[in-house]
């Protein structure tokens, strides 16, 4: 597919965001002012990117605690999702989720989950909802490979499947669930890909191309939006920090310096920069004014955050339930 310039361009700028205001996080965490988990998916914003470029505000998404780039690429507020890793009331959680429990409703985003393949049978869930309600909408089941090995994930895949939900389910296959690489968890590749494609379509892709997942992606929501069912992508791609935290995780030997150096050469952001400046798409000039604009946001975001109050401790009971 031939994208205008304005679309590639669109789509660099969101990859580079995300990145960017991970490597703002990862640069600040130390400093113990975000007083919450984090899991930084640097290396993988492709595919939140490629993805969420389909969706429709009112559209849905459930995401994992690996998760920053999927509440931005879905319209989030970084203002809100700083304020959020800060543990204020500001954020977009109010302060009670941190990073780990991201939600947005007002962009579609019904939230994060820290339970591994929480978030999937919500998005199940939401797609039945839509299909109850005669809506033309989607939902979009964000999860990673250790996911992949829960019970919850195949039986939310049947009863999509058996309903003929609007549910596309994508699967971030980092390699790894903490330390424990996929091939070790995995007997091949996951089952889903033995079905046949007017059964479940479902495809392999490569998760550090956002045009490859763009376009798996663009097939996939539009059949499901047209009512035609659910869609199962995988997208290959590589976790290049550790599991959590802010910082590498060589020491612990479960995985080389050569293989993170190898995924690093492979980045999204960079690999795609490269490619626009090649075509003639993008110049330096304009990715310099780029960086320069969402560095300002960045730190716009850092201080609203640090000036936003913490939540009071009468009304930490807040938002637990709707009435």
């Amino acid at each position: 597919m031939r994208l205008t310039k304005e679309k590639l361009t669109d789509l660099f700028f969101q990859m580079l965001r995300i990145h960017r205001m991970q490597l703002a996080v990862e640069g600040r965490y130390h400093l113990d002012e975000m007083k919450t988990p984090i899991h930084l998916g640097i290396g993988q914003e492709a595919i939140a990117v490629g993805v969420c470029a389909h969706l429709r505000r009112d559209d849905y998404i459930s995401s994992t605690h690996r998760g920053h780039g999927h509440y931005l690429a879905k319209g989030g507020d970084l203002k809100a999702l700083m304020a959020e890793l800060h543990c204020r009331e500001t954020g977009c959680s109010r302060g009670r989720g941190g990073s780990m429990h991201l939600v947005d409703t007002a962009v579609g985003h019904l939230g994060s989950s820290s339970i591994v393949g929480g978030g999937i049978p919500i998005a199940t869930g939401l797609g039945l909802s839509i299909k109850m309600q005669g809506q033309d909408r989607v939902s979009v089941a964000f999860f990673g490979d250790g996911a992949a090995d829960e019970g919850v994930l195949y039986e939310s895949v049947n009863f999509a499947i058996l309903k003929r939900l609007p549910v596309v389910f994508v699967l971030e296959n980092n390699e790894y669930s903490v330390c424990s690489h996929v091939s070790v968890r995995q007997a091949g590749k996951v089952l889903f890909h033995y079905l046949p494609q007017d059964f479940l379509p479902n495809v392999i892709v490569d998760g550090n191309s956002v045009l490859e997942v763009y376009d798996a992606a663009q097939t996939a929501i539009d059949r499901a939006r047209r009512g035609e069912g659910s869609s199962f992508l995988e997208c290959k791609t590589y976790r290049v920090r550790g599991h959590a935290g802010s910082w590498s995780d060589e020491k612990l030997g479960y995985r080389s310096a050569e293989e993170i150096r190898g995924w690093e050469a492979r980045c999204p952001v960079t690999t795609f920069q490269q490619q626009l400046l090649a075509e003639g798409i993008l110049t330096d000039p304009e990715i310099k004014r780029m960086v320069a604009a969402i560095d300002t946001e960045i730190d716009e975001a850092l201080q609203f955050a640090l000036d936003s109050p913490l939540p009071r401790r009468k009304g930490l009971h807040l938002y637990l339930y709707r009435e």
